[in-house]
């Protein structure tokens, strides 16, 4: 059984003799799968009303486990963004009831950031939605061929993380 990556392998061994095909096939197809996820994960944040971004700030205050909160602080950094983007991205979660925000412990000047019921609903929503897209990705794979290929993946990723930050 043939896919377009071997036509294109083909193709550039012909053009480029010192190509390794079989390098070029496992990094074309890692593409290829990488670019499908992507587009089925914006489709279903389209479907569940969401933005990337709106979900992630849900998905790491649920993966902080109860009680769902953080300060705003924390959150910037587990998220990678200024303390005012992460203003700005809370905001419109506020206004949807996803997420309250309270002042902690009688302190004005401390601020909690914690999922609604809603926000834990909508997250909860858009995780099944993408686990269900998930596993139609990885169908055409036996439970056996999955475990051998996650096993394969993360021995590319520790050499990966293993390797020293290039500037």
């Amino acid at each position: 059984m043939e896919d377009s990556v071997d036509q294109h392998v083909a193709r550039w061994t012909r053009e480029l003799p010192w190509l390794d095909p079989v390098n070029e096939a496992v990094l074309a197809r890692i593409s290829i799968l990488s670019r499908r996820m992507t587009a089925s994960r914006r489709t279903v944040l389209d479907e569940d009303g969401l933005r990337h971004g709106q979900f992630k700030l849900l998905l790491m205050l649920r993966r902080g486990g109860p009680p769902y909160e953080a300060s705003p602080s924390q959150l910037a950094d587990l998220l990678g963004l200024t303390r005012g983007a992460l203003s700005a991205r809370l905001g419109p979660l506020e206004d949807a009831g996803l997420i309250a925000r309270s002042h902690g412990d009688g302190d004005r000047r401390r601020v909690r950031v914690r999922l609604t019921t809603a926000g834990s609903a909508a997250f909860e929503q858009h995780a099944r939605s993408e686990e269900r897209h998930d596993t139609d990705l990885l169908s055409a794979l036996t439970a056996d061929e999955k475990v051998a290929l996650a096993d394969l993946l993360r021995k590319l990723v520790i050499g990966v993380e293993s390797e020293p930050q290039r500037s």
